[in-house]
Formats: C-alpha cells, structure tokens, sequence
C-alpha cells in the first residue's frame, strides 16, 4: 500500500492598498494615510485605514512610511496590488533602483547615500511575505481612494499628539 503525503497550498489573500503622504513644508509636519480592502469569499468588501502623523519629516519619508506601515498591518502572507500617487516609490521598485542602490551599498550613480536608507530597509523587510504589484495613480485625479488616502495623511499631520520621525530629525538636525 503507497501512502501519499497531500500537501495543501492555499491561494493567497488578495489585497488592494492605495498609500498617500504628505508634509505641510518640506521637511515639516508630516502624515501617511493607508487603506487596505480585501473581499471575503461572500464577496464582503472588508476595508481597513491607516494613519499616523509626525512632528518634522519629508513628504517622500510620509510615502514610504504608508506602504511599509500598510504592509505590516497584514498578518499573513497577501497578493497585492498597491496603489500610490509617489513615483519616488513606485520607480524605485518598478524600475529596479532599489536593487541598484542596495548592489551600490546604498549609493546613488553620483556615488551620494540614498535618501531614507532607514525605510528602505524596513521596506525590504514588510515585503518579503507578499507578492506586490506597484501601480502609480495620478493623484489628485479624482481616484476615489487615493483622494481618501490624502484626506488621511493630512488629517493625520494635523493631529495634536504627532509623532517623532526619530531617524530622520537625528539627520536633519545634525
């Protein structure tokens, strides 16, 4: 008698997240705002928002924060398509930078340091898990989440408790 091991390989969730930063000033008071929607096997649509905002940082810092705080809201392995109106993140993966600049050891071609080294790192690290599509929207273009996203990320910047972007205002203020 042959006895077979059966293995069970579930299809990943798939996840739509639309990401939005901004900073009043750049650098000044900044936010992130994140949705994230998933629809269930009843086709429920299940949608989650995301915001945080901080005392001094960078727009670019804001839409990098977004997408790595948005993916690691997850808790399980996603298939995901991800939405952004910053071209900062969606060239550096699309366009592979961000594999050039880690092969560079975090230069750029004028041998400069890239900018934000910090959330690139924990960028790589929050990805892992998932298989991500980047799509770059236009934004302020009428697309609804990306729209809701900015509302977010500005509210956010104008909350009263804000945030410290501690690596950032150690080389700002340096």
């Amino acid at each position: 008698m042959l006895f077979c091991d059966i293995i069970f390989i579930m299809e990943k969730k798939f996840i739509k997240i639309y990401t939005d930063g901004a900073c009043q000033g750049n650098p000044g008071k900044g936010g992130w705002g994140a949705i994230l929607m998933y629809k269930d096997k009843n086709n429920v649509v299940h949608k989650k928002e995301l915001s945080k905002g901080y005392v001094l940082t960078t727009n670019n810092r804001m839409e990098l924060s977004a997408v790595i705080e948005a993916l690691n809201s997850l808790k399980e392995p996603c298939k995901i398509v991800l939405y952004s109106d910053s071209k900062y993140v969606t060239e550096a993966i699309n366009k592979n930078w961000l594999k050039g600049w880690q092969e560079k050891n975090w230069k750029l071609n004028t041998n400069n340091p890239v900018k934000n080294i910090d959330l690139w790192k924990k960028f790589l690290i929050a990805q892992q898990a998932h298989d991500i599509e980047f799509v770059w929207v236009k934004g302020h273009n009428e697309n609804e989440y990306n729209e809701l996203c900015d509302k977010l990320a500005v509210r956010a910047r104008t909350c009263e408790n804000l945030e410290h972007d501690k690596e950032f205002e150690l080389t700002a203020l340096s």
